[in-house]
This record gives C-alpha cells, structure tokens and sequence, in this order.
C-alpha cells in the first residue's frame, strides 16, 4: 500500500493553476493563450479571415444554379450533398441557424438538391422531409425565393409568383420603389431578378416534387399591394411591351458595371447567383468572360475539407476578411500587443491596400461626399459600409506606422457624411429608410431597406470619440439617437448581431466613451438589465428566436462572443470588480480550449433579423480577447493604484508615529 505522502506529487497544470489564482491572473493567462492563437492564425499578406457558417440553403441553390446553367458535375455534387445530408436533423428537417427550429424554405431547398444528388424519395431520410414539409404547408407556404428557384427548374408555376417588372430600372431616385429605395444587397438582387421574372425561364427538374405539395392554394396578396401585384401580371400578359428590351438592357449593362474583381456582385451569395442567371438568359455564354469570372469566383467561396464520412463542401455566403481583420487588430491592442508589432504593422499594410477610393451606389444619395472607407469583403469597391470603417478606424489607430493619417481622415470624413437626417447610421446607404419597399409582396424574406441601427451607430460613435470628436455635431447627434431608441427595459436592439446583448454590448461603450458617465441612469439600466440576463453558468448568450419572439429576449445558452459582449459593457461603465463581471471571466476561463479559442457552434451574427443568420467563426476568439484584455488593464491599473494607496498610507504611519514619538 503506498501512502499519499509516499506518492510523487503531480504535475501542476495551466488549468490546476487556475483554480488557485485570483480573477484577474486567471483572466491574464486565459489572454495569453487566446492572444497566442489569434496571432497563430494571420495570414502571410496579414489579413484575417474566419470562416461565415450559414445555413444549406446556399449548397442547394448553387446545385440549382449549376444544374440551370448545364455545368452540374458528379464529384462536386456528392460531395456538396453529403454536407447538405450532414446538416439534416433526426425529425428530417433542416433549420436555419444551430438549434433552432426546423425552417420550412430551408427543408425544401435542401429536399430537391438531394433529389438532385440522386437520394430517392423512399429513403427514410428523404421520407422524413416531405412529410414533415406537408405538414407544415408544403411548398404553397414557402418563400417568394424558394419559390423561384423551383420555378426556374419547372417545379412552380410563374404565374403564382409576384411579378418585378425590369421597367422599374426607369424610376428616378425619388420616384417611389425605385432601385435606390433597397438596401443594397436587396438592390443589387432585384435588379436580376426583373430579367428573370420577365422572362420566365424553365430548365425542368428530371423528377417531380409532388411529395411536398399540399394541394391547397396560396392565398392571395391583399390591399393596394396585392392590387399593385395583379395589375403587373396583367400587364405581364400583354401582347406588346414597348419599354421591355430596352429595360432589360438597361439592367443587363446595370449588373455589369456592378461585377467586382473577384467576379462576384456585392460580396454576397444572392445578388451573384441571380446575376449569373440574368446574364446567362440575355444571351452571355458561359465563355463570356462577365460569365466566366463569376462562376470561378465563387469557387473562391467555396469550402472543401475531410470528413469521416468524405469530403465535403460548402459555400460561405460571404467572406469579411477586412472585419475580421480590424476586429484582431482591435483585440490584440486590448491584450497589449504593441503598434510597432510586425503582426500588427502587416495587417495595418493589407488594411490600408483595402481602402476604397471610388463612388459608388452610396453616392446617389449623397452626390458631393467624397469616397473612402472599407468594405467588409476583400472586392466589394462599389459597397463600402460605415460599421467596417468605423472598426478599421479605430484599428489603424492602434498601429505605429506611417501614412495611416491620410487613409484615416478620408475614412472619418465619409463616414460621417453618410449619417442619416435622424442622426443615426445605416450600414450601406444614408436615408434609406422609406418602408414602403418592404410592403411588396415580393418582400417576404429578408431586410430590404437599410435604417440606422443602434450597433453601427454605437461603433462610429466610438470612433468619434476615440479620434477627440466626441464634441463634434456628428457625435452629439448620434449620441442622441442611441438615448433615444433605448428600450424601455435597457437594452438595445442589435441588426447585426444577436441580439439584445450584442446592441447593448456596443452601445454603452461608445456612450461612456462619448462622455456619458457610468452612472448615468441610461447606464445603469442597460447594467442592470444584462446583469438580469446573466446565466447561471456564469456566461450570457440569446438565441437568434429572440427577432421573433419576446420570450427569447436575452435567453440562450452561454457563448464566448456573447459572454464578451456583455463584460465589454459592465467594464464600460466600471463593473470591473462587481461579481457578475468575475463570474462573466471565470466562465471564459473555465470554457477555453486547450488551442486558446472556444467551441460556438451557436450563430451570433445576423444577416436579416429573423430570417438569416451567420456563425462568424472568429466572434468566439477576438471578442473574449477584447473583454479580457481591458479587464486585465482596467485590474492591473487597479492594482497599481491600489499598491500606490498602500504606500503613501504606510508612509503617512511613519510620519505620524515619529511625530508622536517627538512629542
């Protein structure tokens, strides 16, 4: 038997350490680690880029496109379904975002591109979908987009889809409905679809999807909308349209001059594969050189990778190399990594080669604005956004390198030029706000217009203040806007992120660094209502059914990017040493991976509030690194001050005690 005393003491690990240590070395060790494997992860040219998890519907409609096109292949299209098959959950369905419910468009997108992979009808998984897809009103109760997709393979019927006359492209700017009245990722996929729909193409399906039909009618569009729609059909119908070839021209030679250099449109899935589909019936050739880019452009999009099951791939529907990049570079300097840092100049370099210098839809709106700025994709020249630029902003900042300052100011001075009359910020275009867009029947999926929100407001806010223009009219009316759109709870609405906790998250720290003091009672309700919402493990986290649903409202399992989001409000307004912001640290401590990342598979990144969503691979690693390296500083400052009391106090006894003695 050998005693405990006998045995050889074990070795103490990282993590035994942990247990032992107050917060903030705990906090200091779980930042090395993280800090380490983000600098692991830059790119050679010095860019970052995380991977934009989605959800299979762009698999299915690139299977679709290729089959429409006559360039389906074998190998890609085993392997695009066995990743399709891999997302499928055990009642048959497929959901739009990591545990959420099962999306109706979403099993039906992804039940014909299996049918095209060659997955029979019969099979229990295949059986599984249609069933569950009749139940819950089979392709009648599906999306405008679903729909047209299945029209364009001879599955639906044009006639029973809402009609985009190609005429529009007429419309001046001030005309109602005119492009310009979209935001411009809707903009930029209408303007193909009305060659499209006015063409009405049929490439048909070798098989017939009855198994997801119900039978019953769609109901029809009502009010001076629905009135609007039946009108156009018949106007559909008519034997002659005078302005129709002319209109379609004018869209063709629109896309066209809106093709970036990586041959896609607008860095987005839908615009890109609907401009394919628009060109290619305009009569352009697969060997057109528009055509050819954009096919091996998304090949560029494209994910393949090993599985136990085989090679799979995947499509990102976008890419945010220039986000991400700003975004590492923000969290690096929050973990005290220097400006002169060669990994920190290198991405600043790559930055800086990004900045976009040309007009583009933006300046329908805002004609005499000089361009600059950065866009979130590595080509995407035409469609610079305010949240990117105020992120790259506040990044350069951070880099001792010369000739930053030029880039810096343009982007300042464009930035602050597309804030809307109400003294908010959209992401892509100023004032585009006009609400009647979204009451076309056309409009059931997605965003289509592009107000202010409350998060890229906050982020350029914060720029403001960091470049001393906190005092400037731009600031002050955009602090006034954040004051005025707080929910009556404390929170704040998030557009591109999810959802309560990432708006409050960005929100309190531009306010306290606008001026706004901690305890200012605007603060101290959104401390008060994430404290509220703070999990019993210690982490935030809010599901994506929070757009939709109120109960869901700041409820979800813990996740490092929301847990960072919160911790980065309560050290704002100074919670640095209150319990929830401890236990908000000791959760990230405790769920690190051994790497120095986190395990998400939770989406946190939205795309349209209620309808689409992303899983930016990188939340989970840059956020935390930002909410644990301020918590470090604010701890180490602290600490320091604390040490410095202690001194003067024990000095202040000496004195006294040698002027007692003295008497």
């Amino acid at each position: 038997m050998t005693l405990a005393a006998d045995r050889p003491a074990p070795q103490r690990t990282r993590d035994d350490l942990r247990v032992e240590a107050d917060t903030l070395d705990v906090a200091r060790m779980t930042l090395e680690r993280a800090r380490d494997h983000l600098l692991s992860l830059q790119d050679a040219a010095g860019w970052w880029k995380g991977e934009l998890e989605t959800n299979v519907t762009m698999d299915a409609e690139d299977m679709l496109l290729r089959h429409f096109l006559g360039i389906l292949e074998p190998q890609r299209t085993e392997e695009s379904a066995r990743w399709i098959r891999s997302q499928q959950r055990p009642d048959g369905t497929w959901a739009s975002f990591y545990g959420g419910p099962a999306e109706l468009s979403t099993t039906i997108e992804a039940y014909v591109a299996l049918r095209l992979a060659g997955d029979g009808p019969q099979e229990p998984h295949m059986l599984a979908a249609s069933s569950w897809v009749r139940a819950n009103g089979g392709v009648e109760r599906s999306r405008v987009f679903t729909r047209i997709w299945l029209a364009t393979v001879g599955r639906w019927d044009w006639a029973d889809l809402p009609v985009l006359p190609p005429e529009m492209i007429f419309l001046p700017s001030w005309f109602p409905l005119n492009v310009y009245d979209f935001a411009c990722w809707a903009r930029q996929t209408i303007v193909p679809l009305t060659i499209v729909n006015a063409l009405r193409p049929q490439r048909p399906l070798p098989f017939d999807i009855d198994e997801l039909l119900t039978g019953e009618e769609r109901p029809a569009a009502t009010g001076p909308f629905g009135t609007l729609d039946r009108l156009l059909h018949a106007y559909h119908r008519l034997p002659v349209h005078p302005f129709r070839r002319l209109a379609m021209r004018r869209a063709t030679e629109w896309i066209l001059a809106r093709q970036e250099a990586d041959g896609g449109w607008g860095g987005i899935q839908p615009p890109w594969v609907y401009s394919l589909l628009a060109l290619h019936l305009m009569g352009y050739s697969l060997d057109h050189p528009a055509m050819r880019a954009g096919l091996a452009g998304l090949d560029g999009f494209t994910i393949r990778e090993q599985t136990p099951e085989g090679w799979v791939v995947r499509l990102e529907a976008c890419q945010s190399p220039v986000w991400d990049t700003a975004l590492a570079i923000n969290a690096l300097a929050d973990a005290g990594v220097p400006g002169d840092d060669p990994a920190m100049v290198r991405a600043a370099r790559w930055i800086l080669d990004e900045e976009i210098t040309v007009a583009g839809d933006w300046a329908v709106k805002r004609p005499d604005l000089a361009p600059g700025g950065w866009a979130f994709e590595f080509a995407n020249d035409l469609y610079p956004d305010t949240d990117d630029t105020a992120e790259v902003v506040l990044a350069l900042r951070q880099v001792d390198a010369p000739d930053l300052r030029p880039a810096i100011d343009r982007g300042i001075g464009w930035t602050v030029g597309m804030q809307s009359r109400d003294g908010g910020w959209g992401a892509f275009d100023a004032d585009n706000t006009r609400k009647v867009a979204t009451r076309l029947p056309f409009c059931d999926f997605g965003e289509v217009i592009d107000p202010p929100s409350a998060d890229v407001t906050a982020h350029i806010v914060e720029m403001l203040a960091a470049e001393g223009r906190a005092g400037s009219q731009a600031a002050r009316r955009g602090v006034a806007w954040l004051l005025d759109h707080q929910e009556p709870d404390g929170s704040w609405f998030g557009r591109w992120g999810a959802n309560y906790v990432y708006g409050t998250g960005a929100v309190v720290p531009a306010l306290v660094a606008a001026g706004l003091p901690g305890d200012a009672p605007q603060i101290r309700r959104a401390v008060e209502w994430l404290v509220r919402h703070q999990n019993d493990d210690g982490g935030w986290g809010e599901d994506m059914r929070s757009y939709v649903d109120p109960d869901w409202i700041g409820r979800g399992d813990s996740t490092a990017s929301q847990t960072a989001w919160a911790l980065l409000a309560l050290l704002a307004a100074g919670a640095h040493d209150d319990e929830a912001t401890d236990r908000g640290i000791r959760w990230l401590a405790d769920h690190q991976t051994r790497e120095g990342t986190w395990d998400e598979p939770q989406f946190t990144g939205t795309g349209f509030p209620g309808d689409f969503y992303i899983n930016y691979h990188l939340y989970r690693l840059v956020f935390p690194i930002n909410a644990l390296g301020r918590f470090v500083r604010l701890g180490a400052r602290t600490k320091e001050q604390s040490v410095r009391l202690g001194a003067r106090t024990k000095e202040q006894s000496v004195r006294l005690d040698e002027e007692r003695k003295g008497r």
